[in-house]
């Protein structure tokens, strides 16, 4: 096989992927949970070569909603800050933009905690990684100011802050609006880093 050929094909199943990941966040979109055969129907394309690509709908959806979410924040970064900006001010401005991400495309994550958590025998997907490198990032100028396991328990208490967990306990269990869960989020942050440099 050339070089050439060798690049169509993995072309050619970079773009049947893309096709059956698309019908996939269709499907779930609609409130379905599509299995295998339904995602291969809706895109079009054989039920034998689905299967080559996913043997698991719960994979399959979980897989669709992260290509989604992992697209939508490619080129996000929290490097950029007032040079001035506190510890404090820096954490409550990441906790903000982080959930002001989250809020923007809340149905894609409420979505993917559903397929995440739903039950049954299926392994957990990793979740959270992103949040963390985004939360190291911002706090990164100041970091110096804390000792390595300050920062840790500083990453963790924000990481509980930022994310579509944050959500549902703010507005579903505490009835919150999207203002009021933010403000909320952010007078925590600052708590937070209160704690943590008192001790």
């Amino acid at each position: 096989m050339s070089s050439q050929e060798s690049f169509e094909r993995v072309a050619q199943k970079q773009r049947t992927r893309a096709t059956l990941l698309a019908a996939t966040r269709e499907l779930l979109a609609e409130g379905k949970h599509p299995t295998v055969a339904e995602t291969a129907d809706r895109a079009g394309i054989s039920r034998a070569t689905a299967y080559r690509y996913f043997s698991a709908p719960d994979a399959m959806a979980q897989e669709a909603v992260l290509d989604a979410i992992a697209r939508e924040f490619t080129a996000v970064h929290f490097r950029d800050g007032p040079a001035d900006a506190d510890l404090a001010m820096r954490a409550e401005s990441v906790v903000a933009g982080i959930l002001a991400m989250v809020i923007a495309h809340e149905a894609l994550f409420r979505t993917f905690l559903s397929v995440s958590v739903g039950g049954g025998g299926r392994q957990p997907a990793e979740r959270g990684g992103r949040r963390m490198g985004w939360i190291e990032e911002a706090l990164a100028p100041v970091s110096t100011d804390l000792s390595d396991e300050q920062m840790k328990r500083l990453i963790a208490g924000l990481a509980l802050l930022t994310g579509i967990e944050t959500i549902v306990v703010l507005k579903d269990v505490m009835g919150m609006d999207d203002a009021a869960a933010e403000k909320t989020a952010r007078a925590l942050a600052r708590t937070l880093v209160q704690g943590v440099l008192a001790d």
